[in-house]
């Protein structure tokens, strides 16, 4: 009998290292995530840290994002603030970016990977 373990990856979010994030790209240093399952597909899952200011670049998503705040708050590009407790679900096509002013940890669910918007292409329609 195979042990469940070796299909098992337990994790504790103040235990993990986190390291640099530049999934989009290019490296934020207000930024950090830990891998879970986000793979070259585009899909798979994270965990994200805002540091207190810090803000996501501008972005598309191909496909599903979802979110679980963690800790903290997060107000979204359009002035909606996302706390503690908060799932947020993203359809294909969404544009956004977020921040925080206070810092915040998320649990994002990706399907399909993100396209940086250009530096003048809105994020709303």
């Amino acid at each position: 009998m195979m042990k469940l373990d070796s299909f098992r990856n337990v994790i504790n979010i103040r235990d993990v290292t986190w390291e640099p994030y530049s999934v989009q790209g290019r490296v934020q240093d207000d930024c950090s995530w830990y891998n879970i399952s986000y793979d070259e597909t585009g899909s798979g899952s994270f965990l994200f840290r805002f540091a207190p200011g810090a803000a996501s670049i501008a972005h598309e998503h191909v496909g599903w994002e979802e979110f679980f705040i963690l800790e903290g708050e997060i107000e979204e590009c359009d002035g909606t603030v996302y706390r503690t407790g908060d799932l947020v679900s993203l359809k294909p096509a969404s544009k956004h970016w977020s921040a925080s002013k206070s810092g915040a940890v998320t649990l994002v669910f990706v399907r399909g990977g993100f396209r940086t918007l250009d530096t003048d292409e809105p994020v709303h329609d």
